[in-house]
């Protein structure tokens, strides 16, 4: 039996969305890479701009933890996984500390990871000291490190900041508002990281940042169980998946694309932007992005449109999520009102708005199996096809997104995680459908309920104290 493994690690959270735990999170990263150590950052919850981020400043792969998406035992096995390698982990939460269902206080109570609060400081003096001793004190058995200011002014304003600390709450340090740290965003949040060609002047000049104004010392060690490993099965042996990634279609989880592999898939990556074919391949995977950003230049690879329908008529497997769907319709019109006809092979045609359209996890129930994601796009699609499936929210969140079939092709405003159910994502790609549903057959594919997996998870991880306390 594996023994546990014991690493210092933290869990960077905030009292809402918007005060910087990501500029924070990569400094932290870039500044121990920076003094020889190996750091592994996660991303709590459903995000794939973060982890671009966080991997340039920790010069490793990043996935995510999230306690009903990826599941307790995978967050757990991620974590010793880590913990076998790393000197540090680092933890970016999501929102803010408190807030969901389960919440990032939530995660690192159930995996004993102590919260670094960071907190805006803009504006602010001695009310820091507020909200860091009620970060710290809100729920007594969250284990909690100490925090750190974002957004300082002057020397004097951290000072000011630092000095209203009460209860021996430990000072993290503060990094200041200059233009050059602070991490660019757009609709969908942070600018991609492939598109900051000062990205790595930026993390450097944060990490610099925050060494000058505080102890570069690891936090204390973390012990972390060990999981109960369960090998991938072979069910895609010999799969070739034609996976689009470019600057349209970049939204993949780490995990899911290792789940391909694991079961014997080989992943051959392509640009619907750039280049003319798809590569030779059984299966096709069209991730999401952002299309509309590119969308005339899709339209205009005319031969790509061509080879993806053709991969279509052939009667090949192909998923679509999000991006990936909209790549599908007959057409894109992007918030300047510039339409670009597409793929044409889902009728229907979807507009971008300026404000966000659906954001919530989701739990679809597919033909294949039962399938975990999340939705968070700025569309709005008009279709008359009728959804083979719909996804319901674990937390009530906006979005109860449809799921279009079409053959082989299978299309949503739904990011899955693959791990969710690997014999689902196996039967989805597998060019044979009649033996991928042989093998469903004989292996465990239907995921818990949505009901008794909320009883059971919250009954371990959150408690109906706690729970009592959610709006």
């Amino acid at each position: 039996m594996s023994q546990p493994r014991h690493c210092p690690a933290v869990l960077i959270a905030a009292p809402a969305s918007g005060q910087g735990k990501t500029t924070v999170t990569a400094a932290l990263a870039r500044l121990h890479r920076n003094q020889g150590r190996k750091v592994r950052v996660f991303k709590c919850g459903p995000d794939f701009l973060d982890p671009m981020i966080l991997e340039r400043a920790s010069g490793a792969p990043v996935y995510q933890l999230d306690m009903w998406m990826v599941g307790e035992q995978e967050s757990r096995r991620l974590l010793w996984e880590a913990a076998g390698e790393a000197d540090l982990i680092l933890i970016e939460g999501v929102m803010g500390l408190f807030d969901g269902t389960p919440s990032s206080a939530d995660l690192a109570r159930h995996f004993g990871v102590p919260v670094l609060g960071v907190i805006d400081g803009t504006a602010m003096a001695q009310t820091f000291g507020a909200l860091a001793l009620g970060l710290a004190r809100y729920q007594p058995d969250l284990p909690f490190a100490g925090v750190l200011a974002n957004r300082v002014g002057t020397l004097r304003h951290a000072q000011l900041l630092e000095g209203s600390l009460t209860e021996g709450l430990r000072w993290y340090g503060a990094l200041s508002r200059e233009t050059g740290i602070e991490l660019p965003s757009r609709h969908l949040g942070l600018v991609q990281a492939s598109e900051l060609n000062d990205l790595d002047l930026r993390l450097d000049a944060a990490a610099d940042a925050l060494a000058s104004s505080c102890e570069v010392a690891l936090p204390p060690a973390v012990e972390f169980a060990a999981p109960d490993v369960i090998a991938a099965e072979p069910l895609l042996a010999g799969v070739r998946i034609a996976v689009a990634r470019d600057e349209a279609f970049a939204f993949t989880y780490g995990a899911s694309l290792d789940l391909l592999r694991a079961m014997g898939a080989e992943l051959l990556f392509f640009s619907p932007i750039r280049d003319a074919q798809l590569p030779p391949a059984d299966s096709l995977y069209l991730p999401g992005g952002y299309p509309e950003l590119h969308h005339v230049a899709l339209s205009q690879n005319t031969t790509m449109l061509a080879a993806i329908r053709a991969h279509h008529a052939a009667g090949k497997p192909m998923l679509a999520e999000c991006g990936g769907m909209l790549y599908l319709l007959d057409s894109l019109t992007d918030v300047e009102g510039t339409r670009a006809e597409l793929v044409g092979l889902l009728a229907g045609d979807a507009v971008m708005q300026k404000r966000l359209a659906a954001l919530a996890l989701q739990a679809v129930e597919l033909p294949e199996g039962s399938l975990r994601g999340h939705t968070y796009h700025h569309s709005l699609t008009s279709t008359e096809l009728e959804p083979i499936a719909r996804g319901l929210s674990p937390n009530g969140g906006r979005g109860a997104e449809a799921v279009y079939r079409e053959g082989r092709m299978t299309a949503s405003y739904v990011h899955f995680y693959f791990p969710s159910n690997p014999s689902a994502v196996a039967a989805l790609f597998a060019p044979d459908l009649q033996a991928a549903f042989a093998s469903k057959s004989n292996r465990r594919t239907a995921a818990p309920t949505l009901e008794s997996v909320l009883s059971e998870e919250m009954r371990s991880t959150v408690g109906a104290g706690l729970l009592a306390k959610r709006p």
